[in-house]
């Protein structure tokens, strides 16, 4: 079992930037076989798809609304993924989730029912 654990959220401003980690543990599993994403789910909305790394790094996916202001990547010797987030907007508030999965060349990374182990999530409140 893999276990997830964001940290970094917390209350900004609009236009500020934020740092969310997520680091992995757990027995027996390589961080390095793992695709890796970030999820969010505002109040009262569902969650969606906010941006996804491969298990090498190599390859970066990102939802529309945040191209250009976030960056995800990772560090398989530390078992770390992060996504930094510039020019933050109150959209942007939401809970944000890590979620790794085995590493799947056919897979669709915006789809979280494709992830099999998921963070407890972490709050960023931007505000306006």
């Amino acid at each position: 079992q893999v276990q997830l654990v964001e940290s970094g959220g917390g209350l900004v401003q609009a236009g500020d930037s934020l740092t969310l980690s997520c680091v992995a543990s757990g027995r027996s599993f390589t961080f390095g076989l793992l695709d890796m994403g970030w999820f969010r789910q505002a109040p009262g909305k569902e969650r969606e798809f906010v941006a996804a790394i491969n298990w090498s790094g190599g390859s970066s996916y990102y939802t529309d609304s945040v191209k250009g202001r976030f960056t995800i990547s990772r560090d398989n010797a530390k078992n770390t993924v992060a996504l930094q987030m510039s020019s933050l907007k109150p959209e942007d508030t939401a809970v944000y989730y890590c979620a790794g999965r085995i590493l799947n060349t056919r897979g669709t990374y915006n789809n979280d029912h494709e992830y099999d182990h998921w963070g407890q999530g972490t709050q960023d409140t931007v505000s306006s």
